[in-house]
């Protein structure tokens, strides 16, 4: 499964209009690390499609979101629910690190 993409022009739409969280991955082509996080994301956007939405938004394509989320490193992963930013991460990390994060912070935006 490919992950989508957003774009400066669409990020309201497919990102800040959705109902159920969207954890967004500010990339570049020319970031080592932003390639060995793709595999990972595309599991988990697989494994949590009923409750999870993952886009990727290319940081040099589209700067004008990467700078109003204030993205200095790159991969910077950026969980947003109900249109607004809950957690943020820098750099590539494993699956099983990431899912615990973000259950963690899901979890706790369910309570």
């Amino acid at each position: 499964m490919s992950l989508s993409t957003v774009t400066d022009e669409t990020f309201q739409e497919l990102v800040l209009d959705q109902d159920k969280p969207v954890l967004v991955d500010f990339w570049a082509q020319w970031c080592p690390p932003c390639h060995m996080i793709v595999p990972v994301l595309a599991e988990i956007a697989e494994e949590r499609a009923d409750t999870l939405i993952i886009r990727k938004l290319n940081s040099d394509e589209n700067p004008l979101t990467a700078r109003n989320y204030q993205v200095m490193s790159l991969p910077t992963l950026i969980l947003f629910r109900n249109g607004s930013p809950v957690w943020t991460t820098v750099g590539a990390r494993p699956k099983a690190r990431l899912l615990a994060d973000l259950d963690a912070v899901l979890q706790t935006a369910d309570a």
